[in-house]
């Protein structure tokens, strides 16, 4: 990174693999430039405000909306309140540039980042997308035309953009936290450091509660012979749920050490870092991590989510050897503990996963992405 920054704003929105990646980036420029100014802006209702002011740094709205794809009477009135925000967001993006005046807009996806990107290409600022995922979301490819970069996690995504000559090739920035420790450091701070492999898993709030009844019937089996360590986040409604299955299959000790119930995995960095295979949704965020650390996964893919980009995400990975992928009409607690035996019982076959992962991931990904707005020329 070359440039003194003094002020950037960042937009995103959605869900928390959209926001990591620009905390990632704020995160770094911090790190270079402590007098630098931030502000994050996002939907009035989304998730994002809470994660960003959690994060401490300041967050201003819009008004905006996504549209849905129903023409039930709840989802059309949905989609004209959608519509009369997408009409005055705008107007309200272009305040808070003028307000801040930030010498970069840096969008990182969902449908929140829309209106600040595109007022700001109409202001002359530098402006950069970045899609962690393979297949452009909706966001993306409507400003593609006017971003002056598109920045992506992996070369195979040029292909799905019409005007790859702004695409730049970056990765997906992961937290520098991610890297402050070795596998062994974490391994003994979390007391799993007796030759046992760590799996960890977690899944995301869509769909959730389907993959953790087929968990009751993964930590039910693994209990029987306790063959690794496990820690699952069954998320804050799952976890009671979870827990009730659990008791009802007679498997009480949840606790640790060998098996570790919780509601939500709060110092990922450290858990990450130890694990030697992860379960988990395919989103991009968590991919990302994955690839940086060069973890082997098993993934199932959510079928919730548009255009199905989280099994094209995954796929990827397969291809390149680093990640088993289940779709979860044919998953099943069984099909599951199954497959993860078979990895962890071969450790040549876990050596080459994490090799593969490990190929895919870009370490300096933020740095990337710094240099590649710094590149923009207005």
């Amino acid at each position: 990174m070359k440039k003194a920054w003094k002020r950037v704003l960042f937009t995103c929105g959605g869900t928390a693999g959209h926001v990591n990646p620009a905390l990632a980036l704020a995160q770094r420029i911090g790190e270079e430039c402590p007098e630098a100014e931030f502000l994050f802006v996002g939907a009035e209702r989304g998730l994002e405000r809470d994660l960003l002011k959690k994060a401490g740094y300041p967050f201003r709205s819009v008004h905006v909306s996504n549209f849905h794809r129903s023409f039930a009477p709840k989802e059309l009135r949905h989609n004209l309140v959608s519509a009369f925000n997408l009409a005055r967001s705008p107007g309200e993006a272009r305040r808070i540039l003028l307000d801040f005046r930030p010498e970069a807009v840096i969008g990182t996806g969902g449908y929140a980042s829309y209106p600040a990107v595109r007022a700001a290409a109409k202001l002359g600022i530098p402006t950069a997308v970045h899609e962690s995922n393979m297949i452009p979301g909706l966001t993306t490819k409507l400003l593609e035309p006017v971003a002056d970069r598109i920045m992506v996690g992996f070369e195979a995504c040029r292909a799905n953009y019409k005007h790859p000559e702004k695409v730049i090739v970056t990765g997906t920035p992961v937290r520098g936290d991610f890297f402050t420790r070795t596998k062994a450091e974490a391994k003994r701070e979390l007391g799993v450091a007796d030759g046992r492999p760590l799996v960890v898993s977690f899944w995301g709030s869509l769909g959730a509660s389907v993959m953790n009844r087929q968990m009751a019937d993964f930590i039910a089996l693994e209990a029987v012979k306790t063959p690794f360590y496990h820690i699952h986040a069954a998320g804050k409604a799952g976890f009671p749920t979870l827990r009730a299955l659990l008791q009802d299959k007679g498997v009480t000790d949840t606790d640790g050490p060998s098996v570790r119930l919780v509601e939500y995995v709060y110092d990922m960095p450290l858990v990450m870092r130890a694990a030697d295979l992860v379960i988990s949704r395919a989103g991009a965020s968590t991919l990302s991590e994955l690839t940086a650390l060069g973890v082997p996964a098993v993934l199932v893919p959510s079928p919730y989510v548009t255009n199905h980009h989280q099994e094209k995400n995954a796929r990827a990975l397969e291809e390149a050897g680093g990640a088993a992928v289940l779709t979860e009409p044919d998953c099943s607690g069984q099909l599951l503990f199954r497959t993860v035996q078979d990895i962890l019982r071969d450790p040549a076959r876990l050596r080459r996963m994490s090799e593969a992962m490990a190929s895919l991931g870009i370490r300096d990904a933020a740095e990337r992405i710094l240099e590649t707005v710094e590149s923009i020329e207005k």
